[in-house]
């Protein structure tokens, strides 16, 4: 088998590229102590990227508002959501949202 050079410097940078910036924050931040307000800010992080993904997905469909009444991820969110806040369970809630998901598209497709 030949390796085209080219193909495995592509590789190599793009592994170097994700492995950097994953890294290098966790070798600096486990060597200093944060002020306990940079340790409450940083657990809300999770869950406000969590918030904008969810947002996106739910509220906008091609860049633009999707309408409330035709809206179903958005119909589908919500028995996902009191799923999770009632069982905190990842497995469940992510099966919920799934099977909601599929059913309203076969009843309102």
């Amino acid at each position: 088998m030949e390796v085209r050079w080219d193909i495995l410097l592509i590789i190599l940078g793009a592994a170097l590229v994700t492995f950097v910036p994953r890294v290098l924050p966790l070798m600096l931040l486990s060597r200093i102590a944060l002020p306990e307000w940079g340790v409450r800010w940083l657990n809300h992080v999770p869950i406000a990227v969590m918030a904008a993904l969810i947002g996106q997905e739910i509220f906008l469909q091609d860049g633009e508002w999707s309408p409330l009444t035709s809206n179903i991820e958005l119909l589908a969110a919500l028995p996902t959501f009191l799923v999770a806040v009632k069982t905190r369970s990842l497995l469940g809630t992510v099966v919920v949202g799934i099977v909601t998901v599929m059913a309203l598209r076969f009843w309102f497709i």
